[in-house]
């Protein structure tokens, strides 16, 4: 299984006034680390979406396990890998670590979307293509 590791600075404007990460911002961490994860293996979102002809990978379920604040000033490690993958959806876990240790956990399920013939302003899900599973099965470094 492929894994994608990405090191993120904790930025003050990420932060409310008591200086821990506002928790919306975590699931824009984790959209980035969605992307880095494809990117990594070899699918880069715009090439992606040209390519395949879709609209994108829509989110359709996410759950969320806040375990330790993350604050101002740290750094902070995202481990992003896909564990499961079906017809047309795919799940994908993140783990925030704080000093390897899990701070933040993210349970996403993702939809290969494409733009319905029949009603162009609708989406509609589409048989994720094999090769791009298969991209995620070959193991391969890490990056950070």
């Amino acid at each position: 299984m492929l894994v994608n590791r990405k090191v993120i600075h904790i930025e003050w404007g990420h932060c409310d006034p008591a200086g821990i990460v506002y928790y919306p911002r975590y699931l824009e961490y984790f959209d980035n680390c969605t992307a880095a994860l494809f990117e990594h293996a070899g699918l880069p979102k715009y090439e992606m979406l040209k390519t395949y002809g879709i609209a994108g990978i829509a989110m359709v379920d996410m759950r969320v396990r806040f375990l330790a604040p993350s604050r101002f000033g740290e750094d902070v490690t995202i481990e992003s890998s896909i564990p499961r993958w079906r017809n047309s959806s795919f799940d994908v876990h993140h783990k925030l670590l704080k000093a390897a240790v899990l701070a933040v956990e993210c349970f996403e399920t993702r939809v290969w979307a494409v733009y319905s013939a029949e009603d162009p302003g609708k989406l509609q899900s589409k048989p994720v293509p094999r090769e791009i599973i298969d991209r995620f099965s070959t193991p391969a470094e890490p990056t950070a």
